[in-house]
């Protein structure tokens, strides 16, 4: 612990130095989720089914945030980022898995790896204003066009800059789940850790923006190597976005599309299978498409509510986030509870789903890389509450009980339900 408070402070001190040069930013964050779950009803399970006991597990990620700005509306950023520890049960046994820390871990051994690092450059359209800049991560203090053209290339999270949503998108500060943090049928582009190499284009306007992006996938599903053969295996995203106003109130509506072409395996071929594995089922070629729709909006300056709805085809096997092929969410946040005007409760409930092929792949015995029981007997749609209180304790430091309540895990009715508690120490500057 000592040694912690000791980099945080190295860290305070150069990021000092750094704030008085207007070229450069600096930060760091540090966010440890310890987790708990208690015994759960389970009948039978399968290899990837979550544990039935009650279980303690603790995730880790440690990132710093190197910006630099080189010329006129140009920026190069790198992260490097440690993570270690483990989710409950290895991270498996619920498709809305319950840390979304979980999935920047890959090994439980503490490991150092390139997060981020990624050039930006801006060009402005004529006539545009300029609009104030936050020195924050991944950002320069300064001034950028309101109206404007960018294109972002390298390794970075494609969530980055698609299926942004005001309340509910960064689990080290927001609500937790997999489910209540993206698009839950969008099965986007990253390896095991979330991160994969990109390119992105958007078009910006003040009240509207369209981006698209093209990105690597990883050689099989939920793997750490991502995939160079980019003309035979790539995930294409394609987002509008609106501003919108009702009653006075800001609102923000985005409408996203993904096509995913790589080397996949195929739910129904499998299940004709005496074992099913879906891995032997592979050929090159295969896609899987899918549709978003997210929506946030203001009640008052301290309160908004969220909606995400989301389908994908499940014909295919999933790729790279999570199974889930079908899934709704919402939720409601208040930025002043209790008169704490840097508090923060969240509440998100999910309704999760998946394809008739991949049920019935899953009930003859099937596995994908985060879910399956063995057989499936009773499907069910797999329901989610989840409680979030963020409580600003220091300028650095954040502390935030979560409750989740989860129904139906991986879809079978005969197990479960979940409760799971964490407490989770978020540290930035």
């Amino acid at each position: 612990m000592k040694k912690v408070f000791l980099i945080i402070i190295c860290l305070s001190i150069v990021e000092i130095s750094f704030a008085q040069n207007k070229n450069w930013s600096l930060h760091f964050q540090q966010t440890v989720i310890p987790q708990h779950k208690l015994a759960i009803t389970a009948p039978y399970a399968g290899e990837f089914s979550l544990s039935d006991t009650a279980e303690t597990q603790t995730s880790l990620t440690t990132t710093i945030y190197l910006g630099r700005r080189l010329w006129k509306g140009a920026a190069v950023f790198y992260n490097p980022e440690l993570a270690g520890g483990s989710g409950l049960s290895q991270a498996r046994g619920i498709a809305g898995f319950s840390n979304g820390e979980c999935f920047r871990i890959g090994n439980p051994s503490p490991t150092i790896y390139t997060a981020r690092l990624f050039f930006r450059q801006d060009f402005a359209l004529a006539d545009s204003p300029n609009e104030k800049e936050e020195d924050a991560m991944n950002s320069i203090a300064g001034e950028r066009p309101v109206n404007r053209f960018s294109v972002i290339v390298g390794k970075f999270s494609i969530a980055d800059f698609f299926d942004n949503n005001s309340y509910a998108h960064d689990p080290r500060t927001q609500l937790m789940n997999w489910a209540l943090m993206a698009n839950g049928a969008w099965d986007y582009p990253a390896n095991t850790r979330g991160y994969t190499w990109n390119l992105v284009a958007e078009y910006v306007r003040e009240n509207w923006a369209i981006r698209a992006a093209t990105s690597l996938v990883p050689t099989f599903a939920n793997g750490p190597t991502l995939n160079s053969d980019w003309a035979n295996n790539q995930s294409n995203t394609l987002e509008y976005e609106r501003s919108t106003k009702i009653g006075g109130k800001e609102g923000k509506l985005r409408l996203l599309a993904f096509r995913t072409t790589t080397y996949m395996g195929n739910y129904e071929i499998a299940t004709k299978m005496a074992n099913p594995d879906i891995a032997a089922t592979r050929v090159n070629g295969r896609t899987k498409y899918g549709f978003g729709v997210n929506y946030e909006q203001e009640l008052s300056a301290q309160s908004g509510i969220f909606f995400r709805g989301s389908w994908n085809d499940g014909q295919n096997e999933t790729w790279a986030f999570t199974e889930i092929d079908h899934a709704v969410s919402g939720g409601y946040v208040n930025r002043n509870p209790f008169n704490r005007k840097e508090d923060v409760f969240s509440l998100g409930v999910a309704l999760n789903g998946i394809s008739t092929q991949h049920r019935n792949y899953l009930a003859k015995g099937g596995y994908g890389f985060i879910i399956g029981d063995g057989k499936l007997p009773n499907y069910a749609l797999e329901s989610i509450l989840e409680l979030n209180y963020a409580a600003k304790i220091t300028d650095w430091l954040t502390i935030s009980p979560d409750y989740q309540f989860i129904i139906n895990p991986a879809y079978n009715s005969d197990r479960g339900p979940v409760h799971a508690f964490a407490l989770r120490f978020h540290s930035e500057f």
